[in-house]
């Protein structure tokens, strides 16, 4: 499958959802903020919503620090 990622293409095998994307990347779901085809998704719903081919997925980081 692929999708857009933060503006990149890139190709997984297999993917279904965005915790599973999220996995992939290594990043842990409490920090960031992800946005499906430019639609802003709730923490609780990354392990119900669907990815599906040529899908656009922005991912914002929350950084800390002072």
């Amino acid at each position: 499958m692929q999708i857009t990622v933060n503006g990149e293409k890139k190709e997984f095998a297999t993917l279904s959802t965005i915790t599973e994307l999220l996995i992939t990347l290594s990043l842990k779901p409490e920090t960031v903020v992800v946005e499906l085809n430019n639609e802003i998704i709730q923490p609780d719903a990354y392990s119900k919503s669907q990815l599906a081919e040529a899908d656009s997925v922005e991912i914002i980081r929350f950084v800390g620090g002072g």
